[in-house]
């Protein structure tokens, strides 16, 4: 039996985890009761014991609970933005490179990616290391999600007393200081962060993250260049799916950013024309945005399929 200790267990995504692994019959999940959840010297214990602990906290609480581990054998997957861009850290997105992978395997500590950030290095992260997108690239994301990204507090806004405004589409992070934009700039290795414009919605879960390209600006690469590298990355990938161009016979024009709520996988479609080219990644953001990308890590960490209990 693997000893699991969630810390924030309360939270959207530890309450996600939590219904998850209770599930699994090779894991026992250990930890203070309810009483002592915040008690420090309780979370102490409990990280020091287990196999694995999961942080579901704030950057600070994140930083805090690493700060209590003083053994060698647990291994920390932190779920806040704390230590997303920190080099000793293992960064959770094994389908990028065969590095991210050993290094996931390999590493006691594992940040799990960003859900908006999730989206954009799935498209832009292939065509940089291709050298297809230039890492001065003056990149732009949409995203599209649910309210459920918002955590308890937006939830309970949407599902109870709503007032006028939650019934449109709101775009936020008009500052462009949004958490993501280091891990986004940073993982890619572009030069700059993106222009990013997140936009919540009324539904409770899933997510588009569409990322614009010139072809004038990406070395003439066609629609079918940029659709075949990115194919090539994620041909082995169990989880990451590259749709047809433009959707195969059914020739999308239109998607919705739900179709994958309740599911850990990614589904990649390349669109619009030679000179304007529109991808965009499509997933749920409690599956491979938060949770089913934590269950993907530890599964890989502990020796198992990568796909073990995901809903794909």
């Amino acid at each position: 039996m693997i000893k699991v200790f969630i810390d924030g267990s309360h939270g959207t995504t530890g309450l996600r985890l939590k219904s998850r692994l209770e599930k699994r019959d090779d894991i026992k999940l250990i930890g203070p009761g309810e009483e002592k959840r915040k008690d420090k010297e309780a979370r102490r214990e409990a990280i020091n014991e287990s196999d694995i602990t999961f942080l579901c906290l704030p950057d600070d609480a994140s930083r805090e609970s690493v700060s209590l581990l003083e053994n060698n054998s647990t291994v920390i997957f932190d779920t806040s933005t704390a230590f997303r861009t920190d080099p000793s850290w293992a960064y959770g997105f094994p389908e990028l490179s065969e590095k991210h992978l050993e290094k996931i395997k390999s590493s006691k500590k594992i940040a799990v990616p960003g859900c908006h950030a999730s989206g954009f290095i799935s498209i832009v992260y292939p065509l940089v290391e291709a050298g297809i997108m230039p890492k001065d690239y003056p990149c732009v994301c949409h995203s599209l999600t649910g309210y459920s990204g918002g955590g308890k507090k937006m939830i309970s806004q949407y599902e109870n007393g709503k007032t006028e405004d939650l019934f449109s589409p709101r775009q936020y992070g008009l500052n462009q200081n949004h958490k993501h934009l280091k891990e986004m700039k940073y993982v890619t290795g572009l030069d700059n962060e993106p222009i990013f414009t997140p936009i919540v919605d009324d539904y409770y879960s899933g997510m588009a993250t569409s990322v614009p390209v010139f072809s004038s600006l990406c070395s003439g690469a066609t629609k079918k260049q940029i659709h075949s590298c990115l194919a090539e990355k994620y041909k082995d990938s169990g989880i990451i799916t590259v749709l047809p161009v433009d959707g195969g016979d059914d020739n999308i024009n239109i998607i919705a950013s739900n179709i994958l709520s309740g599911k850990d996988s990614m589904e990649i479609l390349v669109s619009g024309n030679d000179d304007r080219i529109f991808i965009t990644s499509i997933f749920d953001n409690l599956g491979k945005g938060a949770s089913g990308a934590a269950v993907e890590c530890m599964n890989i960490s502990v020796g198992l399929d990568e796909k073990y209990s995901l809903v794909l």
